[in-house]
């Protein structure tokens, strides 16, 4: 069999295996995912030595990036549902949109806070919003999960200054063309948007997850004291408008110059350092300093932080274990060959994405590989090297599922198993990357 069809099928084996093995044998996700790294790298071929050590690297490599984010994140939560900020929260979201549609508030809130945000810092941060929407409207958990979830992930793949977007755009020679590129990939992201948004409250109907089922104070009486609006709010926004500022402050033009206003914004917006100012912000709404609430809330967002941990790194380890299979490079190089037009970079990205777990790597690796194919495939005019960028970021968010960091993100956050995962929130990655692709093949045949 070609190397190549042989890495394909070890990548299906491998998605089989975590289904099956957290579906009908009913292991936990950590395990399965740790077994399935090995299992990947033995059948591909990996040296039998470097096997563990690339898992290592890998369960590392994502702790060091979202690690302490989502211990501070969980704790912030638990910290705004004790104390009942997270029902006020609910109540803001509740004044503006109403009850009917908070699946849609969320799907809005999402596209506008991951512009700057990363998808999976922002979901952590919203997540008891969420999840206090969840049971204050009755609406189903999976609606507005997936909602949130999609709404993120639209603008997370096509506008910069999102780092994937902006690498596309630099490896396709736009680097004095962003403002064309985020007005084209916002008009992208909408569509994304609503796509993810009519996926989402299908599958609100049909799909329940722990959510659902917890108790929660579902009214509010005379009896709950709520926090203020902006002691809720401040653990919340703050760290969102920091990430924000950091990211317009080292944009290339350097906006807020490179003195002391610039140096404290590059160092409160890092997530973690934002996320950190959060978490001291929410001490606001502790109704005593005593054991209680400094050992017990915190202690108690410690506890619910690692599951999360030990998932997410696991899913980190079979990502780094299939990155070094090489098999997005091989589906990639597979492909270039092909006559497909602007379908070409969509179609390398959601091979890449699918092999390797991850939208920016996937953004950056096909938009270098297909730089030098523009011409041929009828895209180096201004307008179509954009396009080139959107669908290479359609592709982008074809598919998230176990490889993913934002996949365990999702569903753990959201009580999800992993088959519901698969249904829900992989589902919904597909259904966004096609219908994008379809409006920038649309937009293709309009601007080309």
């Amino acid at each position: 069999m070609p190397e190549g069809l042989w890495l394909i099928l070890v990548l299906i084996i491998s998605v089989l295996f975590i289904i099956l093995g957290t579906t009908r044998l009913k292991l936990h996700p950590f395990v399965v995912l740790l077994l399935a790294s090995y299992l990947a790298g033995a059948l591909a071929g990996l040296p039998v030595e470097n096997i563990a050590v690339s898992i290592a690297r890998g369960f590392g490599d994502i702790m060091a990036y979202i690690g302490i984010v989502i211990v501070l994140g969980t704790i912030i939560g638990i910290i705004l549902e004790k104390s009942n900020a997270a029902i006020k929260l609910a109540e803001l979201v509740l004044k503006l949109v109403g009850k009917r549609f908070p699946a849609l508030a969320m799907s809005i809130i999402g596209y506008i806070v991951s512009i700057p945000v990363f998808c999976d810092s922002a979901y952590v941060i919203l997540s008891s919003l969420k999840k206090s929407l969840v049971h204050q409207t009755k609406k189903p958990s999976v609606a507005l999960s997936i909602a949130l979830a999609t709404g993120l992930y639209a603008t997370h793949t096509f506008v910069p200054p999102t780092p994937g977007p902006i690498a596309a755009a630099g490896n396709l020679g736009l680097d004095d063309q962003l403002g064309l590129v985020i007005l084209f990939g916002l008009a992208v992201a909408s569509v994304a948007l609503f796509a993810g948004y009519l996926w989402a409250s299908y599958a609100g109907k049909k799909y329940k997850t722990s959510e659902d089922s917890e108790t929660f104070i579902q009214n509010i009486s005379e009896n709950i004291k709520l926090p203020s609006a902006t002691k809720s709010l401040l653990p919340i926004l703050i760290p969102i408008l920091l990430i924000a500022l950091r990211s317009i402050a080292t944009y290339p033009a350097k906006p807020f110059g490179t003195g002391f206003f610039f140096t404290f914004l590059d160092f409160t917006g890092q997530p973690v350092n934002a996320l950190l100012i959060g978490f001291l912000l929410s001490f606001l709404l502790f109704p005593k300093f005593n054991q209680e609430t400094l050992t017990g809330w915190i202690g108690d967002g410690i506890s619910a932080a690692a599951p999360i941990l030990l998932i997410t790194g696991a899913g980190g380890a079979f990502g780094t274990i299939l990155k070094e299979t090489q098999i997005g490079e091989t589906i990639g190089n597979m492909l270039a060959g092909y006559q497909l037009g602007i379908f070409l970079p969509f179609i390398i990205a959601a091979a890449f994405k699918t092999a390797q777990g991850s939208s920016t790597v996937s953004l950056v690796a096909t938009s270098a590989l297909i730089a030098p194919l523009l011409s041929t495939i009828g895209l180096d005019s201004l307008n179509g090297k954009v396009l080139a960028v959107m669908a290479t970021g359609a592709g982008a968010m074809t598919i998230s599922h176990a490889n993913d960091s934002f996949f365990w993100v999702v569903t753990q956050f959201s009580g999800m198993d992993v088959k519901t995962g698969y249904k829900t929130h992989t589902m919904a990655t597909l259904i966004q990357g096609v219908t994008a692709m379809i409006f920038i093949f649309i937009l293709n045949l309009i601007f080309i």
